[in-house]
């Protein structure tokens, strides 16, 4: 039987955790993550939630230990709940990733369109009062098609190129903390709320599922660790990739604080070149940040294009969906047919532009809370240890609350009509699929 090829190890695991996190959202969303929590409560924020999600990353550690599988938490689940919620979780997952994918494929453009302005041109049509311009639609297309080839050539391409990109975002970022180091002052942190202490961070924390989602995609790639690999050092990945995670998005936060006073950059498109842009008084520091952002994105579009690729593959082979989604390349070794339809879907949703799929985005983090809470609650259902029921419930506390603050009326930043339409639609996509299946999953 022709298998994954097996070629990962423990620093390509850590780059796909990840790269799959960190994207662009610390440049173009700074003005939002302030404007919710100022810069200590945008910090603590990040922080606190890392910290409450490391039982969630401990449960996916002890998970794919016992079982590598690429369906990840929809094969946690079948092991104690009915099938219908093994698949709804798994479906719910693949949203969590593949979103992230034509969000990156149009982040690319309005990049690029921000280092040359010549881009915003030759508009084809306008959804939301938005328009989708031509040079930048043709941008995201050629992305979208260079990491879909890329991911049907074989993991280790797509691996190599992780480490790449991921090495060089760490590379700059260090440069850009130092820039802010020399050329700020504490006194650009005051205040140091946007609100009530608590309100800016629980306003922050409501946005941690969608920019922390990533770490547990180590477990959609454990079917193809190198024979060498120890499966203890899935645990360490995830750890890290939560850990260091965290870590960036909390000095981003602090060395755009620093340099300037941060609330001159609210309502500011790309807060934090522009917060650079006016410390230094030069565009060369706003060139630096823009290359890094480019980047993160590959890394953060090649990871979720990953992780999506084998939710997707794992649940044809699972005849969740149709079984064609599960075959793998008999030359490349690649969930073939999996990638494919992740790169058109791709494409398809670049072509909707970034308007539509603000909403779906919202989707895609409770989306991954409810992926968490699943995996921890069927770990503590298995396990017989009670320190190890206790970790897995701190994980399904966690994970809960960080659902029902998008699903509780009464929260601020709770689902709208467009985000409750969103779901529903992607769940009758699945379900539309799903009858297309061999048999149920």
């Amino acid at each position: 039987m022709i298998t994954l090829a097996r070629k990962l190890r423990l620093v390509d695991y850590f780059t796909l955790a990840f790269g799959t996190m960190i994207g662009v959202g610390w440049l173009v969303l700074m003005d939002d993550w302030l404007g919710r929590g100022g810069p200590a409560g945008a910090i603590l924020g990040f922080l606190l939630g890392a910290v409450v999600l490391l039982p969630v990353g401990y449960v996916y550690g002890q998970w794919v230990l016992r079982l590598p599988d690429a369906a990840g938490e929809a094969a946690y689940v079948a092991q104690v709940f009915p099938p219908v919620v093994s698949f709804l979780t798994g479906w719910l997952m693949l949203l969590a990733y593949f979103i992230v994918c034509p969000w990156e494929a149009v982040a690319f453009g309005k990049i690029a369109a921000y280092i040359f302005p010549a881009l915003d041109s030759m508009p084809l049509y306008h959804i939301a009062g938005h328009p989708v311009f031509l040079p930048r639609l043709l941008l995201g297309m050629a992305l979208t098609g260079f990491l879909t080839f890329l991911n049907y050539r074989g993991i280790r391409f797509s691996a190599n190129f992780q480490n790449w990109s991921t090495g060089m975002v760490l590379f700059l970022f260090l440069f850009v903390l130092g820039i802010s180091a020399r050329h700020g002052t504490a006194a650009n942190f005051r205040p140091l709320f946007h609100a009530a202490p608590a309100v800016s961070i629980l306003l922050t924390l409501q946005i941690v599922p969608y920019f922390m989602t990533g770490f547990e995609s180590v477990a959609k790639s454990a079917e193809e660790a190198h024979p060498e690999f120890r499966n203890k050092s899935f645990l360490h990945a995830i750890a890290l990739a939560l850990l260091v995670g965290a870590l960036f998005y909390a000095l981003a936060i602090a060395s755009v604080a620093y340099i300037t006073p941060w609330q001159s950059v609210l309502g500011k498109r790309f807060a934090t070149a522009i917060a650079f842009e006016q410390a230094v008084g030069a565009r060369w520091p706003v060139q630096l940040i823009l290359t890094m952002a480019l980047f993160a994105l590959f890394e953060v579009f090649n990871g979720n294009f990953v992780a999506s690729s084998r939710l997707l593959f794992a649940s044809g082979r699972r005849d969740a969906v149709s079984a064609r989604f599960g075959e793998i390349h008999p030359r490349y070794q690649t969930p073939g047919i999996a990638v494919l339809a992740i790169g058109a879907g791709t494409a398809a949703g670049l072509v909707l532009g970034d308007a539509i799929l603000v909403p779906i985005t919202e989707v895609g983090s409770a989306a991954s809370a409810l992926g968490w809470l699943a995996a921890c609650v069927s770990f503590f259902v298995v396990e017989p240890r009670p320190r190890m029921r206790v970790i897995a419930g701190a994980g399904a506390l966690a994970s809960l609350v960080f659902a029902l603050m998008k699903f509780l009326p009464g929260v601020p930043g709770h689902f709208t009509v467009w985000e409750w339409l969103a779901l529903g639609l992607w769940l009758g996509l699945g379900f539309f699929l799903r009858m297309f299946a061999r048999k149920p999953a």
